[in-house]
C-alpha cells in the first residue's frame, strides 16, 4: 500500500522577483496509514504552508506531493478540489458557522454526498457528535458551546465524510489543558481505530506525547525528525 502522503524536495515561495521568500526547501517527508506526525518548529518555519499543499489549498510549484494516491504537482483546480473532500481539516479557529447549530454544522460536511437525504445528515451528524462527547449538545449555536467543545465539534465535522487523512493546524492553541488533551486524544483514538493518518501543526508541548513521530522545522526545512518513545507500544 502506498503511503497516504509522499513529498518529494518540496520547494515553495511567496512573491516574485526582488520580492520572492522561499518558504519551503528541499522539504521531504512520508507519512504512513494510521501515523500520527506533529509539525514543530518556530513560526514562520514553514508549517502551515507545508500543510496548506498537502492539503490541496494551494497549488505546488517545485517537487513532488502524492497524497492519498494523487499527485498535486500540475493538477488542476478541479483535482485538487477533489481530493480535499477526502481530507478532514481542523483549524485552530473552529470556523463554525455562528448561525448553524452543533448537528448543523457537522452535517454541512456531508452536503456534497447526493447519496444522503438531509435526514441521514442529520442523523449521521448526530451520531459524530455523540461520539466526541457531544450528544447533550446537538441543537446548541456555537455560542452556547465552550471552546473545547467547540473544537469537538470541528473534530466531528472533519471526520464526517470518513477522510483518507486529516490535517490539523493549532488545534489546541485556544485550548486549557484539560480540552487540549481530550482533543488530541480524540485524534489519536481515530488514527489507531480507523487507520486514518494525522499530520497536526503545533506549538503545544503538551501534546507532544501523542506522536508516533515528531518532525521539527527551521527556515523552510526539515531539520529534525524522531519517533516518540511509545511509538512501537
Amino acid at each position: 500500500m502506498d503511503a497516504p502522503v509522499q513529498l518529494r524536495d518540496i520547494t515553495f515561495a511567496y512573491g516574485e522577483g526582488e520580492l520572492r521568500k522561499a518558504v519551503l526547501r528541499d522539504v521531504d517527508l512520508t507519512v504512513a496509514p494510521g501515523e500520527i506526525v506533529l509539525l514543530t518548529g518556530p513560526s514562520g518555519s514553514g508549517k502551515t504552508t507545508l500543510l496548506t499543499l498537502i492539503g490541496a489549498l494551494r497549488a505546488m510549484q517545485d517537487g513532488s506531493a502524492r497524497v492519498l494516491g494523487q499527485e498535486l504537482r500540475g493538477a488542476n483546480e478541479a483535482a485538487r478540489v477533489r481530493l480535499r473532500r477526502s481530507i478532514g481539516f481542523i483549524f485552530q479557529s473552529h470556523n463554525l458557522l455562528g448561525f448553524l447549530t452543533a448537528r448543523q454544522n457537522v452535517a454541512m460536511a456531508l452536503e456534497m454526498d447526493a447519496r444522503l437525504s438531509e435526514r441521514q445528515r442529520l442523523d449521521r451528524a448526530a451520531e459524530l457528535l455523540t461520539q466526541v462527547g457531544l450528544a447533550d449538545h446537538l441543537e446548541k449555536l456555537p455560542a452556547q458551546l465552550s471552546g473545547g467543545q467547540r473544537q469537538r465539534v470541528s473534530v466531528a465535522r472533519a471526520l464526517a465524510a470518513e477522510p483518507g487523512l486529516v490535517l490539523a493546524d493549532e488545534p489546541t492553541a485556544a485550548l486549557d489543558k484539560a480540552s487540549g488533551h481530550e482533543v488530541v486524544m480524540l485524534l489519536r483514538n481515530l488514527a489507531k481505530s480507523r487507520g486514518v493518518p494525522i499530520l497536526l501543526v503545533t506549538h503545544d508541548p503538551r501534546i507532544l506525547d501523542i506522536a508516533d513521530r515528531v518532525v521539527a522545522m527551521e527556515d523552510g526545512r526539515i531539520v529534525d525528525t524522531s519517533a516518540e518513545k511509545h511509538a512501537a507500544a
